[in-house]
């Protein structure tokens, strides 16, 4: 029975460490923006965008929003995108005051918890850290994101700064092939 008890704690214990599948497809994800109006994920293909799901109260998601606002100035000529999504309770009407006193300068809306979780692929019940940081290539491909929880390294200068300058350095998707068309002409013979 001891065993029994200590294998399902170690199994619990575990579980924050999983990681969500990376690289993926990123699905669509679309937040509410504070002066109404979507922010959909999907408008940014072609940049190399790093989402940021935050807590408007939280003083590291504040921290992680000034220094996305710092890198957004360096390489945002380049092709780089910062996003941010709070989904904390009552974010909807803190997010302006958030913006306002982070300088963010990229656009910032809101969310309800279980879309989060779900693009996360994330359990309802996942203990979570935040900020949770999805640095997406230019194709829409997730190459990186913080674990659940205790995730040090993700939200890094350096590690960010690293993953965008490798990904703006990456070829962006290819276009689709133009369709081949043939034109059908009625030409006359002369009688």
């Amino acid at each position: 029975m001891r065993l029994a008890k200590s294998l399902l704690y170690f199994s619990l214990a575990a579980l924050p460490l999983v990681a969500a599948d990376v690289p993926r497809k990123s699905p669509e994800f679309a937040a509410q923006m504070p002066a109404g109006g979507q922010l959909l994920l999907s408008q940014y293909k072609g940049k190399v965008v790093v989402l940021e799901f935050a807590y408007t109260t939280c003083p590291h998601c504040q921290a992680s929003a000034r220094l996305l606002t710092q890198l957004y100035k360096e390489y945002g000529p380049k092709g780089f995108q910062p996003l941010a999504v709070a989904f904390n309770e009552m974010a909807n009407m803190l997010v302006p005051d958030f913006v306002k006193q982070n300088g963010v300068t990229f656009p910032v809306g809101s969310s309800l918890r279980d879309p989060v979780l779900n693009y996360l692929q994330l359990s309802p019940d996942a203990r979570l850290s935040v900020p949770q940081i999805v640095i997406i290539d230019k194709k829409g491909m997730i190459r990186q994101q913080s674990l659940a929880a205790n995730d040090e390294k993700t939200a890094t200068e350096a590690n960010l700064r690293s993953m965008i300058e490798t990904l703006l350095k990456e070829p962006a998707a290819a276009a689709a092939p133009a369709k081949k068309t043939t034109s059908v002409s009625s030409t006359k013979k002369p009688s």
